[in-house]
């Protein structure tokens, strides 16, 4: 089985809006990891949707060739910022395929919690 798709979906992100220790290596977040093992550079937009209110889009990831791209969710703020202590899910689309996981790390109950949430590829 091919792990690289050009689709991705993620239904199950959440970043806590507290967060226990020093920032920014103990601040809660969402990290997207992506993997690109083609020889071309990859365009990865991202669209963001919420419970209560439309979708937004595109964030663009740049993952170049042959690389490892880790992009915090906490830190994608253009078209705008995607908001703590609320669900979320993204859908994923490059131009070429790529690998993708979604980590969790939660400091908000001064544990430290990492959870790896998988996403479901397309085509």
């Amino acid at each position: 089985m091919d792990a690289a798709h050009t689709h991705w979906t993620f239904p199950a992100g959440y970043i806590p809006s507290r967060s226990t220790g020093h920032e920014p290596e103990y601040t809660s977040r969402n990290v997207l990891c992506l993997l690109n093992a083609t020889d071309r550079d990859a365009c990865v937009r991202l669209t963001v949707f919420h419970e209560d209110r439309n979708p937004v889009d595109p964030y663009e990831v740049l993952v170049p060739r042959q690389r490892v791209r880790q992009v915090r969710v906490n830190d994608l703020i253009d078209p705008e910022a995607v908001p703590l202590g609320q669900p979320y899910g993204v859908v994923l689309a490059s131009d070429v395929p790529v690998s993708a996981q979604l980590l969790s790390v939660d400091t908000a109950d001064g544990h430290y919690a990492v959870t790896i949430l998988p996403g479901f590829p397309g085509t």
